[in-house]
């Protein structure tokens, strides 16, 4: 059964752009793909979601768990787009992100995370 194994701990080193660095690893354990360690002093933005109000009122803010993993999973691409994308989803619903946001920020990373998959 996927799990986090470690809490989120991450200080703001640049609050005009919204990055964090994870002060200690984050241990993911993934039904799809086993052991995921992102490791302490990975830099996340966590979600990138606009600050379009609409946009923000159902994303933002929320899966910041699922939305590290996902950052490092696609810094790192050791596993293809597609597997991130699918263990985003996984670690969503194990931190227990509403069916329905897990499903709209899913079809976003789908549609629209090729750019920042291939930079």
């Amino acid at each position: 059964m996927s799990q986090f194994k470690t809490k989120l701990i991450a200080e703001l080193v640049d609050d005009e752009k919204g990055i964090w660095r994870l002060t200690v690893p984050l241990v993911f354990e993934s039904d799809e793909i086993g052991h995921v360690v992102v490791p302490s002093g990975f830099e996340t933005d966590f979600a990138s979601v606009p600050r379009i109000p609409v946009a923000y009122f159902v994303a933002g803010d929320t899966a910041r768990y699922a939305a590290v993993v996902h950052d490092y999973l696609y810094s790192e691409r050791t596993v293809s787009r597609e597997v991130a994308d699918g263990v985003f989803l996984e670690a969503m619903k194990t931190s227990g992100v509403s069916w329905w946001r897990r499903a709209l920020m899913h079809r976003a990373v789908r549609m629209f995370g090729n750019c920042a998959y291939s930079s």
